[in-house]
């Protein structure tokens, strides 16, 4: 990837790596409609004013409402809702942990709707460590929790893989502010009414407001337009590798503000994940160059040019030399366009 590349790629790993904390923090008080409806509202009440003011904002939804319906409901509406459900029986971390298997079912799904992206050696070793690292990482902690918490996770990583395809392949056009706005904004309509009706009967503590905050405006507003750049920048497989460092985020904030202990087992799995990252975000290896078509040797060019026809046979463009071409009155090309490599982006 490029230097912006990787810089987006470093920020989404701590703004996406976080949310699982400030979700359980105010889970504990909140229900979960309340919650997906605060982070919504916040997020689009931020982003709303910058994206009406780009101008045409009416017309864009227009004409890409249907798939930004289907991303707003496979991104928002419907994960935000079982995360944060499920993590009122599973801890933070095991759900940020779950979260990591996005990058594989990314790839299982590119390849379903015909993806022709070259993933190669290199970049599937990559991934491979990195599931391995989240393994690792994970195993311990998968503690508790009921089969529903644990599907609600499965269907949240199912959407977030799900997600950037549907940016790539149809709404690579739609500047980030009006794709993500609108998409917000339909959100916390749909969970007004349920908000409204479990909205809690005494005003919060300071730390579940402060985690309200942080999720609408750190985890949303700012973490989705990094997000859609980072797609456009590295192509959908590679952004969401980002979420192999979630975990890794996860467990060093334990270590630095909660002083959990630091195992031989997750520091093999920080570097399991992070080569896994470096290798998986790698850049298709170009294919070899054809061999070049030497051109027949042509008469020379003190020759008349009908001389030259005649010695190079039909004019047949490049193949025939500039001479023959001038004295046919075109230079005509070859008879069969070179065959185009494709350039390992995914459809967009």
């Amino acid at each position: 990837m490029t230097a912006r590349g990787w810089f987006l790629f470093s920020l989404m790993g701590v703004l996406w790596g976080i949310p699982y904390l400030m979700i359980k923090v105010s889970v504990d008080a909140m229900s979960p409609s309340m919650v997906v409806f605060t982070r919504c509202a916040l997020g689009a009440a931020l982003l709303l004013p910058f994206a009406v003011r780009q101008g045409g904002l009416t017309r864009v939804v227009r004409a890409h409402w249907r798939p930004m319906l289907a991303f707003a409901v496979v991104e928002i509406i419907g994960p935000w809702w079982t995360l944060t459900d499920a993590e009122r029986h599973l801890s933070s971390s095991t759900a940020g942990l779950l979260i990591a298997g996005v990058p594989i079912v990314g790839i299982l799904l590119a390849r379903l709707f015909g993806d022709t992206e070259r993933l190669g050696a290199r970049r599937t070793t990559g991934l491979a460590l990195g599931l391995v690292g989240v393994v690792v990482l994970t195993v311990p902690h998968l503690t508790g929790g009921d089969a529903r918490s644990l599907a609600e996770v499965l269907l949240t990583v199912l959407g977030y893989a799900t997600a950037p395809l549907i940016i790539a392949r149809y709404l690579k056009p739609v500047p980030t502010l009006q794709l993500i706005a609108p998409c917000l904004v339909l959100a916390a309509v749909v969970y007004a009414p349920a908000a409204v009706l479990t909205r809690p009967t005494e005003v919060p503590s300071a730390s579940v407001l402060a985690s309200l905050a942080g999720l609408g405006v750190i985890c949303t507003a700012l973490a989705f337009v990094v997000f859609l750049e980072l797609i456009r920048e590295a192509g959908p497989t590679r952004a969401m590798v980002f979420t192999y460092v979630n975990p890794a985020v996860a467990v060093a904030a334990g270590v630095a503000l909660l002083d959990e202990p630091l195992t031989p087992g997750i520091l093999a799995a920080f570097a399991l994940i992070l080569l896994g990252s470096f290798l998986a975000t790698a850049a298709a290896s170009p294919r070899p160059a054809s061999a070049p078509v030497s051109a027949p040797v042509s008469a020379p060019v003190s020759a008349p040019a009908s001389a030259v026809v005649a010695a190079s046979g039909p004019v047949s463009g490049l193949a025939s030399g500039p001479v023959s071409g001038l004295a046919s009155g075109s230079v005509s090309g070859p008879a069969s366009g070179p065959a185009w490599d494709r350039d390992g982006s995914c459809a967009r």
